[in-house]
């Protein structure tokens, strides 16, 4: 064992070095060979066995035969096409009331195309001279001697003539309409069909179509068909007793071109309503995007208007053309128009698209009925679809009306006036120059207005106006009962007869005269009614949008931005917002319509504001009593007024004249509120709290904490009332407050 060891301790390390040399004698050896480029024998492509000197036969021989097979193909498709041909055309000979000259040139085209053998190659070129040819007969034959047939036999298309027939291009395609289907030559040749159009007089020239079509061919003798190369119609039937124009039915009829829409496949801005939030919100796009493309979509038939001048201004005005050209006088003499642009402000709808730096379009006379909010599209009334980038909805609301007068019956309805719309004040206006009496159901800022309005002209035009609603005075939902009581009696100065208490029950038409029952027993006789009940938000697209409408308010809710939904947004009287002082609120009013507009436009650019601007709103009882409101100014709220004598700068007539315009809201700015600063040096006087409520300012409070202001004849002091309801502190003393509006100033 001990000798084992000892002999393989000597011989493993030679074994080791003998095996580590041939290793690498191994790997130098196969690193040499791997360098080496071995000769390979060039492959060849065969279709036979190695060696073969025949292997490309076998290819060729199969390429020829199957080229000379489809060649014998078509060569008996052609003869058997020929030969039926020909059976067609000699079966349509040999159909009854046929006209002999008819018949001979038929018979003619047969012997020709049996004796015709030429390749299409060598036949020659058609000629462009006039020719000549007999006419050219059908079924059933148009003309006036031998359209007799009483059959629905089909029209045989046989636009065969003399100059075809010397000069056969292509040989003409019969096409069976009724009993037979179609045949058709594999040849490339045109297709004829008889359109059949009203007889003509001789041609002067004969003319040839561009394409490759049958040529027209002048007659001389008889009015005949023109050919044109289309798609076969179906064959009808011909009245045995029509004439030759009543044919024309048979022939296929020409599809009138459609006018070109005038609207747009696509506005990146598409604003629904045509009111005054529509307006500030495209003035308000196109102020931060000058080549917006925008597009108003407005019911109306007219351009973008203010709402206010209806029941003020445009009654008092003495030019007699007020009524067409919608031109008033404001209450310091200036004319002005009653639509915020004229029409070359805007562009055409049809050309919103092609105009370089963008615009703003009208879309008139049309309603948005449905809106796909996945789709980003609205379908309007007449079935357009317009797809949008960016929609506003400012539909603003439709006048509500009382159902005592819904379900009175037509003729009530039809001597009823839902003051509104320009057509309303048109209407209402020319009605009070004919009639006798009118009664103004509701005692609101339009009641009130409109009752003042027709007062005024009521003993020049003898009309007797009374104004009847259920509060204790005029506008008794929003002033206390003191001035209420005070501008009831300043109406009745103007030539009104005020009902207050007034609960109407029913409405009847009787002897030409409609009579008022109110749920007291009184009854008054009329000749017309206009309701001023309020207003209704028009939400229809809520539906079909899938937005939400406020069950308390009315209107679609809307955050803070709003927007009601992604790329919508609301404003104007149908947005019911989240006022971040005064909770949810929804404001009917036209300073609202034209902030709401305006921020809505500037969101839908990517300005992303809420909303916290107190917009305010105004009425005038005629050009000597006006007052200004902001804020909730409900009567049923503790109320604290501030009054002092009035001078003659205090009226709207002298605040239209100081501030320029008779529409106060456009005029205010926010920076004036922290201008202005009370005057300490004059000593106010005792407060008058008698009848005469010359001016001041009425505080409405709710916790102790100021919520709503009226300004009564106090005007452009409006940033002053937003700042107070904007800090929403408490006063202990609201006569200081007072004193912020500078009441006590001669």
């Amino acid at each position: 064992m001990f000798k084992c060891k000892t002999v393989w301790n000597k011989l493993a390390p030679l074994a080791r070095a003998s095996s580590t040399l041939c290793l690498q004698n191994a790997r130098k050896s196969a690193l040499r060979h791997g360098r080496r480029l071995e000769m390979v024998q060039k492959a060849q492509m065969s279709s036979g066995p190695a060696g073969g000197g025949g292997e490309n036969t076998l290819y060729y021989v199969l390429i020829g035969a199957t080229c000379l097979g489809a060649g014998v193909y078509a060569y008996r498709t052609v003869s058997e096409d020929k030969d039926r041909y020909n059976e067609r055309m000699t079966e349509i000979v040999s159909r009854p009331k046929q006209g002999p000259q008819a018949a001979e040139a038929v018979a003619e085209v047969v012997a020709e195309s049996k004796e015709d053998a030429a390749p299409l190659e060598s036949i020659p070129e058609p000629s462009s001279e006039p020719v000549k040819s007999e006419p050219v007969a059908e079924e059933p034959t148009l003309t006036e001697a031998d359209v007799e047939s009483t059959e629905s036999e089909p029209i045989a298309e046989a636009p065969v003539t003399k100059p075809i027939v010397e000069e056969p291009v292509t040989e003409p395609t019969v096409q069976a309409s009724i009993p037979e289907p179609t045949v058709e030559s594999p040849i490339r040749e045109p297709v004829v069909e008889a359109s059949v159009i009203e007889p003509v007089a001789e041609a002067p020239a004969v003319t040839q179509n561009e394409e490759p079509l049958a040529p027209v061919v002048e007659s001389e003798t008889e009015p005949t068909a023109v050919i044109i190369a289309e798609h076969v119609p179906e064959a009808s039937s011909v009245s045995e007793s029509a004439a030759v124009p009543k044919a024309a039915p048979a022939a296929e009829p020409v599809e009138p071109t459609a006018a070109p829409s005038d609207v747009p496949e696509h506005a990146p801005y598409l604003l629904i309503g045509g009111g005054t939030a529509s307006f500030a919100a495209a003035r308000s796009i196109r102020a931060r995007d000058p080549g917006a493309r925008v597009l108003i979509v407005t019911e109306e038939s007219d351009l973008p208007y203010m709402r206010p001048p209806l029941s003020k201004e445009l009654w008092f005005s003495d030019d007699p053309k007020a009524i067409e050209t919608l031109h008033f006088k404001q209450w310091n003499g200036k004319e002005r128009s009653i639509y915020f642009q004229p029409p070359s402000f805007y562009v055409s709808p049809a050309d919103l698209a092609k105009v370089e730096n963008g615009g703003v379009a009208v879309l008139t006379g049309r309603k948005v009925v449905h809106m796909d909010v996945r789709g980003n599209k609205v379908k309007l009334s007449d079935g357009a679809e317009i797809s949008y980038e960016k929609c506003l909805i400012a539909t603003g609301g439709v006048p509500r009306n009382l159902q005592v007068i819904e379900r009175a019956g037509e003729e009530v309805m039809k001597r009823t006036t839902l003051f509104r719309k320009i057509e309303d004040f048109r209407s209402l206006e020319k009605i009070s120059g004919e009639v006798k009496s009118i009664i103004i159901i509701g005692g609101g800022f339009l009641g009130s207005e409109l009752a003042c309005a027709l007062g005024r002209r009521s003993t020049d035009v003898g009309l007797e106006v009374i104004q009847m609603f259920p509060e204790k005075g005029n506008m008794g939902k929003v002033l206390p009962e003191y001035l209420s009581n005070w501008t009831t009696e300043k109406v009745r100065k103007e030539g009104v007869s005020v009902i207050t208490d007034a609960v109407v029950k029913n409405v009847t038409y009787k002897n030409d005269k409609l009579e008022i029952k109110l749920k007291d027993g009184r009854l008054f006789k009329t000749d017309h009614i206009v309701a001023a009940v309020g207003l209704e938000p028009s939400v229809d697209l809520a539906k079909s949008a899938g937005l939400e409408v406020d069950s308390d308010f009315g209107g679609y809710r809307v955050n803070a931005e709003l927007q009601a939904c992604s790329n919508i947004w609301v404003a104007g009287d149908a947005a019911c917002f989240y006022d971040i002082k005064l909770g949810r609120r929804r404001v009917e009013h036209h300073d609202h319509a034209v902030v709401s507009g305006r921020l809505a436009g500037e969101n839908m650019t990517g300005a992303s504001k809420p909303y916290w601007h107190q917009s305010m709103f105004w009425s005038d009882l005629g050009p000597d009593v006006g007052y200004e409101a902001i804020g909730i100014v409900d009567s049923s709220l503790p109320t604290v007024g501030v009054f002092a004598k009035a001078t003659a700068k205090d009226t709207p007539k002298a605040a239209t004249e100081q501030s320029g315009t008779g529409i106060r809201s456009e005029s205010e700015t926010e920076a004036v509120a922290g201008a202005l600063k009370a005057k300490t040096t004059a000593t106010p006087p005792p407060i008058q709290q008698k009848e005469d409520y010359g001016k001041g300012v009425i505080f409405y409070l709710r916790d102790q904490v100021v919520v709503g202001i009226v300004l009564w004849n106090v005007f452009n002091r409006m940033p002053i009332a937003r700042k107070i309801i904007k800090d929403g502190e408490q006063h202990a003393d609201l006569n200081e407050v007072a004193k912020l509006f500078n009441i006590h100033e001669d």
